[in-house]
């Protein structure tokens, strides 16, 4: 008997977790954050925007300190700037990653990645900050697209009358 009981009363915790699994529900949490910021369209638009460029750029353990430091210089919305960072997933940073270092590569005009032939820590090293430069600015242009459409497409859902009739005000 307290057998069935425990898989009641465990229900509802796993329907939470099959839910979690699907695309419409983070879509919807994903709305529900956005309509809990209180800022101007603009604000949220540029603040997503930044954070979108940040969360492509290969700087993982900064994305969110250094979306929400650029969201309070452009003066753009900080809880945006720190959403949007999640565009990096464990999904999509392998992506962003490797886009990333090949725009670099190509960009610098550097040969394929080829170790070193002696294996010491300084040559490994000088391997590396050759690779990190690369991927920065690979980053940095990769980021420039998808910051722009972030930017227009979060402004055009966060005026629209309907996405301002679910908040219970009119957003200027």
């Amino acid at each position: 008997m307290a057998e069935l009981w425990t898989m009641d009363h465990d229900q509802p915790q796993e329907a939470l977790r099959l839910r979690m699994l699907s695309p419409r529900w983070w879509w919807q949490e994903f709305l529900r954050q956005l309509r809990e910021l209180r800022c101007k369209p603009h604000e949220i638009a540029l603040g997503m925007a930044i954070g979108v460029f940040i969360g492509i750029t290969p700087t993982i353990p900064l994305h969110t300190i250094l979306a929400v430091s650029l969201a309070v210089f452009a003066r753009g919305s900080k809880l945006a700037a720190a959403l949007g960072v999640w565009v990096s997933n464990p999904l999509t940073i392998p992506l962003f990653y490797y886009g990333s270092y090949r725009i670099g590569r190509f960009v610098l005009g550097l040969p394929g990645l080829q170790f070193p032939e002696a294996h010491s820590l300084l040559a490994m090293a000088k391997l590396g900050g050759t690779i990190m430069g690369a991927m920065v600015l690979g980053g940095i242009i990769l980021g420039i697209i998808p910051a722009v459409l972030a930017y227009i497409l979060t402004l055009r859902l966060v005026s629209s009358p309907r996405f301002c009739a679910a908040c219970g005000e009119r957003q200027e």
